[in-house]
């Protein structure tokens, strides 16, 4: 049953950095299509979501409007869990890309 959770958690954030990925090709003209860019990407949100979703069946807690987190509630922790992270990290360094190399180098130059 916690393999279907964490499966489905892993699903929410894979999800999360798909939309992510097709909002920001869509957003800009003739963006270019990076292989490595997309897989890490999606890899590094399905991991999280599936960190996120681990932490949250694991440490018990009682949800308001379910008595027990099932794959659906995962499904969305595992995406909103992913959603939380990069903003954070886009909060924290004012960096729109998760990935440019350039802003992370004055970045850490500035520290």
């Amino acid at each position: 049953m916690v393999i279907n959770l964490l499966l489905a958690g892993a699903g929410g954030g894979v999800v999360r950095g798909l939309m992510g990925l097709t909002k920001h090709q869509l957003a800009y003209k003739e963006v270019e299509f990076k292989p490595l860019y997309f897989f890490g990407t999606v890899g590094i949100s399905g991991f999280i979501g599936l960190t996120v979703t681990w932490a949250i069946v694991g440490s018990g807690l009682e949800l308001p409007f379910a008595n027990t987190i099932n794959t659906a509630i995962a499904f969305i922790i595992g995406y909103a869990g992913g959603d939380f992270i990069e903003n954070l990290y886009k909060i924290l360094l004012k960096n729109p890309e998760i990935f440019s190399p350039k802003k992370i180098l004055t970045y850490s130059r500035s520290l």
